[in-house]
């Protein structure tokens, strides 16, 4: 199976207007146009019934004692985690590429209404993890909410690392995830686990350090 994009090229960093924030010269950072990205893929497995997709950034700070502060980095050293930016499961079997800005086109506050895809009939998004960001940081208060569906990149503007975003598209043998309700990136890894007969990634990095723009 393969995967790629017209959005950019593999491995390379994405584009401003498919991340959720932005350098801003008045603030810092700002948001951005939070465009979803184009994908398509192909060499799909005999007995495919539908696709599963995750959108997960593995640089993420363990730790958000030093996240956004001015006078200071992140460290390089400190412990990395999974932020999921994109879930969605119950992809037509027949389906091959999505189209870019397709599933998102700015940032919503409080979130985009989920799990139903308005954009692809039959399809769930799941949450986001810009859902537990919110939730979990007072001040942030004003924007929280249930998060569904693509919100792009949005790495503390001090932090060492360039993240490195991935999404994987997951053939399945099953025509429906067994997840229900208001699921996860992380539930939804562990359902499919066995329902899995392909999967292929295409990945790119983001950065809003000025000292490694």
């Amino acid at each position: 199976m393969k995967l790629w994009s017209d959005s950019w090229v593999n491995g390379e960093r994405i584009p401003l207007r498919f991340a959720a924030g932005k350098p801003d010269v008045a603030s810092g950072v700002s948001f951005s146009d939070n465009l979803s990205p184009h994908l398509a893929w192909s060499e799909v497995p005999a007995g495919t019934k539908s696709f599963a997709l995750i959108c997960h950034d593995f640089d993420v700070p363990s730790r958000s004692d030093d996240v956004n502060q001015s006078d200071r980095e992140v460290p390089a050293d400190l412990a990395r985690v999974d932020f999921f930016h994109w879930v969605m499961v119950d992809m037509p079997g027949t389906l091959g590429e999505l189209k870019e800005g397709a599933f998102s086109r700015g940032f919503t506050a409080h979130g985009k209404p989920g799990p139903a895809v308005a954009a692809l009939v039959g399809a769930r998004h799941g949450l986001n993890d810009y859902t537990g960001w919110f939730a979990g940081n007072a001040g942030n208060a004003d924007m929280a909410g249930d998060y569904f569906g693509y919100d792009g990149p949005f790495p503390p503007f001090n932090d060492s690392f360039i993240h490195h975003y991935v999404f994987t598209v997951y053939a399945l043998s099953v025509a429906r995830a067994p997840v229900e309700g208001h699921f996860t990136g992380p539930q939804v890894r562990q359902a499919i686990y066995t329902h899995v007969l392909a999967e292929a990634t295409h990945s790119g990095t983001y950065t809003l350090n000025k000292r490694l723009l």
